[in-house]
C-alpha cells in the first residue's frame, strides 16, 4: 500500500501543505506554534504517513521540531533536488500549492524516509561548522581586498581584521576538534572518513554535521 505523503512548502510566515501531488487536499497554516498544531491535526485527519519539507535556510526548523515532538514522521529534502525533479517532470509553473504537491511527489518517487532531529551534540557541531565557514569566507574576502590597497593606514586596518579572523578561525577549529574528540562514536566516524584519500578536516566535520543523528551508522549499531 502506497504511503500517504504530505508535502509542505515552507516560507517565513506560512506553511502550505498538500497531500499527494494529484489534486490532494491542500491547506495553508501560519508558521507558528498554533499553525503547526493545525498542520498536525490536518495530517492526522488524512492519515498521513510522512511529512516532507525543503530546507529553507532555517524556516523549516520550527515545524520540523514540533512535528517530531508530536510523533509525526517528517523529513527534510534538498530544494535543488526538488526543483530539478520538477523541471524533469515538465512542471515549470510555481505556486505555493503546486510546490507543496511537487515536494510530496518527489518524496514518493525517491522513496524519502523520515529522519528525526539531530541530537544536541550534532546541533552544536553544525553551529560551529557554519560559523567556521563564515569566518573563513570573510578572511578570504579580506585577503583578496588587501591586494588592491597601497595606503599604509588602510593596510594596517586589513592586517588587524585578518588577525582577528585568523584567531577566531583557530578557536572554532579547536572547538570542533574537541567536540568530535569528546564522543567515542564521533571519533570512530572521524577515523573512518579519514581513510578516504584527500578528505580534509573541515570536510569531515561538515559531513558529520549534516548527517541526521538517528541515521548515524555507528549509533544505529549501538541500539
Amino acid at each position: 500500500m502506497a504511503k500517504s505523503i504530505c508535502g509542505v512548502d515552507v516560507s517565513s510566515t506560512a506553511l502550505d501543505a498538500r497531500i499527494g501531488h494529484d489534486d490532494g487536499p491542500w491547506k495553508r497554516f501560519d508558521r507558528s506554534n498554533e499553525g503547526v498544531a493545525g498542520l498536525i491535526a490536518f495530517c492526522r485527519e488524512h492519515a498521513v504517513d510522512l511529512v516532507v519539507m525543503e530546507a529553507t535556510g532555517g524556516y523549516e526548523k520550527l515545524p520540523f521540531g514540533l512535528l517530531w515532538a508530536a510523533d509525526v514522521a517528517t523529513a527534510i529534502v534538498n530544494p535543488r533536488s526538488v526543483r530539478r525533479f520538477a523541471e524533469a517532470m515538465g512542471l515549470l509553473e510555481k505556486t505555493d500549492r503546486i510546490d507543496a504537491g511537487v515536494i510530496a511527489w518527489y518524496a514518493e518517487v525517491k522513496h524519502i524516509k523520515a529522519h528525526p532531529p539531530a541530537g544536541a551534540t550534532q546541533l552544536r557541531l553544525t553551529a560551529l561548522v557554519t560559523r567556521l565557514r563564515q569566518l573563513t569566507e570573510a578572511r578570504v574576502a579580506q585577503l583578496n581586498q588587501r591586494r588592491l590597497v597601497d595606503d599604509d593606514g588602510v593596510l594596517a586596518s586589513f592586517e588587524a581584521v585578518i588577525a582577528v579572523l585568523s584567531r577566531e578561525i583557530r578557536t572554532f577549529e579547536t572547538g570542533i576538534a574537541e567536540l568530535i574528540g569528546a564522543d567515542p562514536l564521533w571519533q570512530k566516524l572521524d577515523a573512518e572518513f579519514r581513510t578516504i584519500k584527500g578528505v580534509a578536516d573541515r570536510t569531515v566535520a561538515r559531513l558529520m554535521a549534516e548527517m541526521p543523528g538517528d541515521r548515524h551508522p555507528l549509533r544505529q549499531g549501538r541500539r
